[in-house]
């Protein structure tokens, strides 16, 4: 047995899979997972198994019998979501209906829908059931969930993140971006999903090593060169420089290593961390 790393298609994630057979990098097999079967695509090496893991199971190589009938149950899916979505406004229902997915063997039907407060979907159920036999599951899916389903663009101009290769969605605060010193406008900051950009936590941890060599802002300090002292009004991490404001005027973009602490300063020197 082997363990095969496969991707479902409205998701990036991997999903370990144990097979009795190595198949090549871009098979589509059928899987057993939590829902039932369903159509993959095997996305890595095989690997041995991990004794305390736990496995969903290739069941096989998926046929052009397989592959046929899954093309048929997404397009199925893909009317009923249009469906469900022309009768939730007819209802006044506040939802938004993601998808409508199928399991191979249509024993299940699963809806993922998004809505702001908690709502009952039952009214549906009798609108699915002129079309299909299939048990029927809601899930409720939040912004960032829908924009790894749907997939979209982000401001970088190519396909979100989370839609792409996220494997997991970890935190990200308005922190990492006043770390970054990027101007705190919601509107540069939000991704498609209306949530701060996922992109924020890639760099993060390499701004707070370079914010550790300058000063503090708003730290008082004086420019070794000249021997004016003010005030360190603006960082400039990549470039190691920061914007001092004296009495005499700006000095824009002075090397960190040119400036020393000012003498009435009570300031704490050397910035090992970012001001909140």
């Amino acid at each position: 047995m082997i363990v095969l790393p496969v991707r479902f298609e409205r998701s990036p994630r991997l999903h370990a899979m144990l097979s009795e057979e190595p198949h090549a990098v871009g098979t589509r097999v059928v899987v057993q997972g939590k829902r039932g079967p369903e159509v993959a695509t095997v996305r890595g090496e095989g690997r041995a198994p991990d004794p305390q893991g736990r496995y969903g199971a290739v069941l096989r190589a998926a046929t052009p019998e397989d592959l046929a009938r899954w093309d048929e149950l997404y397009r199925q899916g893909e009317d009923l979501k249009w469906l469900l979505r022309a009768r939730a406004r007819e209802r006044g229902l506040p939802v938004k209906i993601v998808a409508v997915e199928f399991t191979l063997d249509e024993s299940l039907v699963t809806v993922s829908y998004s809505a702001e407060e908690r709502i009952e979907l039952g009214s549906l159920i009798a609108d699915l059931r002129a079309h299909t036999r299939a048990r029927v599951n809601f899930a409720a899916v939040g912004p960032r969930e829908q924009a790894q389903m749907i997939g979209t663009l982000g401001a970088c101009g190519r396909e979100n993140c989370s839609s792409h290769h996220l494997q997991e969605f970890a935190p990200v605060s308005i922190r990492m971006a006043r770390d970054q010193q990027l101007p705190l406008n919601p509107e540069k900051l939000s991704g498609p999903c209306g949530r701060l950009l996922c992109c924020l936590q890639y760099e993060h941890a390499q701004y707070l090593d370079l914010l550790g060599d300058l000063p503090r802002k708003n730290a008082r300090v004086c420019h070794t060169a000249s021997g004016a002292c003010g005030k360190v009004v603006k960082l400039h991490p990549l470039a190691g420089k920061v914007d001092v404001q004296t009495e005499q005027g700006m000095l824009s973009g002075v090397p960190a290593h040119e400036l020393t602490r000012a003498p009435d300063a009570a300031g704490r020197g050397r910035r090992t961390e970012p001001e909140a």
